[in-house]
């Protein structure tokens, strides 16, 4: 258990100094091109802190254990809003800008209803047990492809609404190691962390549905928590609110659509509970650009994201 701890405090090393890389190298290149950071934080920062969950998901699927592959997209989206968001608005206060209400949380909150239609195959109007087929996985590829299509088209015409920085840009080689130093440090880190987290967690005897929806989600949600940390510390936050939707997007379309092409699956022990904390997580997120100070993620409403995630966690300790 020892050299476990160790491990574990590397990773941690590995993902905090990544995270800080990567918000820089991406900076610069949003900068160099004139793209908005939410757009970038949305695409290449969201792909490459999604990085951990897509490698746990598949080797989970080749291993047969679907329900740990989709307990840990349905933890990390959890994690992703309630968690990390929570404490990046303590940090500071995220803005929302008009696409973010009226195109980019919509679609988000869009995936994760689809998700429940073909897991549940249409709540029951298909019959069979709940689970995601091939033809499912197919759809949420799709989806995927499209997201990106559009994320780019976005970004090419200059649809969002976000100001470039006046502040020098980073040359483009150096911006382009720095995300792939970034990115390693936070994919290297990340596996380290859920290896030996996982592990340690094992000898406890604790089953596999908890594992992967608290633990494993957690450790492989870790890049995104330090990039959201580091970018609201940097005054970067639609970099960090670009990062967590567009996590949460991949978590569901790419990862959990990989995983079924390679291995479908059915539901075993995630519950409905788990599922529905994924809708309920992002319409709060939706919600709250209405809620005290408008079109703003402020402090109240991290300490009550912050909240709700406690009393999930809570719920899940009681009933393992």
């Amino acid at each position: 258990m020892f050299f476990d701890i160790l491990w574990i405090l590397a990773g941690l090393v590995m993902i905090i100094v990544g995270s800080d890389w990567l918000v820089d190298g991406a900076s610069g290149i949003a900068r160099k091109y004139g793209i908005s950071e939410f757009v970038i934080g949305m695409t290449i920062v969201g792909i490459g802190t999604s990085m951990p969950e897509l490698v746990a998901s598949v080797i989970s699927a080749i291993g047969g254990h679907g329900d740990m592959a989709l307990g840990n997209v349905t933890g990390s989206n959890i994690c992703n809003i309630l968690l990390i968001l929570g404490v990046t608005a303590l940090i500071s206060p995220v803005g929302y800008t008009r696409s973010n209400i009226r195109k980019d949380l919509p679609f988000a909150i869009a995936v994760s209803l689809f998700l429940l239609v073909v897991l549940y195959n249409g709540f029951g109007l298909f019959g069979g047990a709940p689970g995601i087929s091939r033809v499912d996985a197919l759809s949420l590829l799709l989806i995927f492809a499209i997201f990106m299509i559009d994320s780019f088209k976005s970004a090419k015409n200059g649809t969002d609404e976000d100001e470039a920085s006046a502040a020098k840009p980073m040359p483009m080689g150096k911006a382009i190691l720095f995300i792939v130093l970034g990115l390693a440090g936070l994919i290297f880190g990340g596996q380290f962390f859920v290896d030996h987290t996982v592990s340690i967690a094992e000898r406890f005897h604790v089953s596999e549905a908890f594992i992967s929806i608290t633990l494993m989600a957690v450790g492989t949600s870790l890049p995104e928590l330090a990039t959201c940390v580091v970018a609201a510390m940097k005054g970067k936050n639609q970099l960090a609110l670009g990062n967590v939707i567009g996590s949460n997007i991949f978590n569901i379309s790419l990862i959990i659509g990989t995983s079924a092409a390679i291995s479908p699956f059915e539901i075993q022990s995630i519950s409905t509970v788990d599922m529905s904390m994924v809708m309920v997580s992002i319409i709060l997120l939706w919600l709250a650009a209405f809620t005290f100070k408008r079109c703003k993620l402020d402090r109240i409403e991290g300490v009550i994201f912050l909240l709700a995630y406690i009393a999930y966690i809570t719920y899940l300790s009681m009933n393992i």
